[in-house]
């Protein structure tokens, strides 16, 4: 997090031009911490002098804390030769995500000026599909030859891999083929005898990623097993590149906030809230609330069905809110709870019948509880609002409180099943589980509830 000192002190050595204060600034604190110093207090044009203090290594290390739309804008601030350093300089994901966020235009343009080599790294990564472990990867990893010995391993790392970021795990490779035969630690590889071989350290029982799987995968798996890194084979087992711990965590975040945004009845945002258009941002959420907002109006038309009933009995109309809210709630529950197993993997579509069974006793049992309350409640409804109004008489407290008590139970049931079902539902029909929302879930339940409601009335009542 940045201090709030920072901002002005920075301020006043761009006022005196104090260039070794300025490379210290760059230089002695957490790239994250001066990244946030500059997009809080400063315009792109002062960042850029207060990065141009440094060389340019530490500028790509804080460059690749900046938001993804500051760093755009922060690159049409410069000129194309020096934002092509910059890129040679960033981490090979990082940079591919950067470019993805261009014009081709200008993507093309700083391909051109970047070195050769990672100029090939980049359209080589550039080709994986979105939201797939292939743009989520990266291609610098350290790796070594199983024939050599422990002390040869770190004397070649050293030399051939100083900036990598994954030293902390080294892939055992064929060095011809790039075959993946193991895997062995950093720590492993020091505190082992000197002459020790690397084919007899390495572990090969392996857990790989292919180039195709969703990048959800790789948090689910890195979560399970928790390791710092994980291995990307091609078909033919060979190594093509590594996800890391830090761009997972990333992924877990952005999905977590999708799903958050969907249960909402959102639709995802890709940019900071702050930084959304507000046209955008209108759309996506009035395309929803439209949506909701029409099949609501299923419940007036429902309630337009029994406006006889409605008159017959002035009670009714007290006990519809609570009474469908009750519905809405459970299903919303029921849905959140559901749609977060799947999300862990707890629950498949597979397992719908064991949810199904579940989620009945489980509504039966809240709905037993609720009911006893609705009970209570209607022995202490005033005596003339249980008179018919055509005058053919009243009905027993004790008698109406049970129909109510059948009635939450029913749409207790009802909500909670149909909660339960929908996002296994739309994951059967391959829709994002999220999108069976909270808003989704509650008008569904309340314009069915309408009729569970006066069914049950009509049969015991009228």
């Amino acid at each position: 997090m940045s201090h709030p000192l920072f901002g002005p002190e920075v301020r006043m050595m761009l006022d005196e031009k104090n260039e070794v204060g300025l490379r210290a600034f760059c230089e002695s604190l957490h790239p994250a911490t001066i990244a946030e110093t500059l997009t809080d207090d400063f315009d792109v044009e002062e960042s850029w002098q207060v990065l141009e203090r440094t060389n340019i290594r530490d500028q790509a290390a804080i460059f690749e804390y900046f938001p993804i739309l500051w760093q755009v804008q922060m690159l049409e601030g410069t000129g194309r030769a020096h934002i092509a350093r910059l890129i040679e300089q960033m981490s090979h994901d990082d940079r591919v995500a950067l470019l993805r966020r261009l014009s081709p235009r200008v993507a093309e343009e700083l391909l051109r000026l970047v070195d050769e080599a990672d100029r090939r790294d980049i359209k080589a990564l550039f080709q994986h599909e979105e939201n797939t472990v292939g743009a989520l990867m990266t291609t610098d990893y350290a790796w070594v030859p199983q024939n050599l010995t422990c002390v040869e391993a770190i004397e070649r790392l050293r030399h051939s891999a100083p900036n990598s970021e994954s030293m902390y795990y080294v892939f055992i490779l064929d060095e011809a083929t790039r075959r993946l035969h193991g895997i062995t630690s950093l720590r492993d590889l020091i505190l082992s005898p000197r002459h020790t071989k690397v084919a007899d350290l390495m572990e090969t029982d392996l857990v790989t990623l292919r180039v195709t799987d969703d990048r959800e995968k790789a948090a689910e798996v890195l979560a399970r097993y928790d390791f710092l890194a994980l291995p990307v084979a091609d078909d033919h087992g060979r190594l093509v590149g590594i996800v890391t711990h830090d761009d997972v965590i990333d992924v877990v975040v952005q999905e977590a906030t999708e799903d958050l945004q969907k249960q909402g009845a959102v639709g995802a945002l890709t940019d900071n809230y702050l930084e959304v258009g507000f046209f955008e941002i209108w759309r996506k959420r009035t395309l929803w609330l439209s949506f909701l907002f029409l099949t609501g109006l299923l419940t007036f038309s429902a309630m337009e069905m029994f406006e006889g009933e409605l008159k017959s009995l002035d009670v009714l109309i007290f006990f519809i809110p609570v009474c469908i809210a009750t519905g809405g709630n459970s299903g919303t529950q029921a849905a959140t709870l559901i749609t977060r197993a799947m999300a862990l993997g707890q629950v498949t579509v597979s397992d719908w019948w064991r949810v199904l069974r579940h989620e009945f006793m489980i509504g039966l049992a809240m709905g037993v509880t609720l009911g006893l309350l609705a009970i209570v409640r209607s022995l202490i409804v005033p005596d003339h609002m249980l008179l018919f109004v055509d005058g053919s008489g009243s009905i027993a407290k004790w008698h109406f409180g049970l129909v109510m008590a059948q009635v939450v139970l029913a749409i207790c049931v009802l909500g909670t099943m149909i909660g339960a079902m929908l996002p296994l539902g739309f994951k059967r029909l391959g829709i994002d589980p999220a999108l069976a929302s909270s808003p989704f879930v509650t008008t569904f339940v309340d314009v069915t509830g309408i009729f569970v409601y006066f069914t049950v009335v009509k049969l015991y009542l009228l």
